[in-house]
């Protein structure tokens, strides 16, 4: 059984913005001649890395709900130019839609059960039938969703 990793999606509203931010970033990548990656660089290197990369996954908690997961390429440790080391995550940078499910703010990343994880949207038939995510969201806020 896999293990994933949760963490806030800081700055972004929506799925929408998020794969924008990296089909973006990408593009960027490319245009400096650099072989394009979508990452993410966090504090904490997660102890364990082999569950984590035979299958898992960062669900992105986005507006106080875990609403989309990117599988994981590879975790690399990192040292800063301040001499810190840090945990380089390497995504797929396709985002994956899942069900919405409440999260409370936390710092940093955690771990996250197979049990646990909110499954995809396309596994359960919610791929064409799905609200509009403002609305979504604005029903996640008033606690009726």
């Amino acid at each position: 059984m896999a293990l994933h990793l949760i963490k806030l999606c800081v700055g972004v509203e929506s799925i929408d913005q998020l794969t924008d931010w990296i089909a973006e970033d990408l593009v960027r990548q490319r245009g400096m001649g650099l072989e394009p990656e979508d990452t993410h660089t966090t504090r904490m290197i997660p102890k364990r890395i082999p569950e984590l990369l035979d299958g898992g996954s960062l669900y992105w908690v986005i507006k106080g709900q875990v609403q989309a997961r990117q599988r994981l390429r590879d975790l690399q440790t990192v040292t800063g130019a301040d001499g810190i080391q840090r945990c380089r995550i390497v995504f797929d940078p396709q985002v994956i839609p899942t069900e919405w499910q409440p999260k409370r703010p936390f710092q940093g990343w955690r771990y996250l059960q197979e049990k646990d994880a909110p499954r995809d949207l396309a596994s359960i038939g919610g791929a064409g039938d799905e609200l509009p995510s403002a609305l979504k969201a604005e029903l996640a806020e008033l606690g009726l969703l």
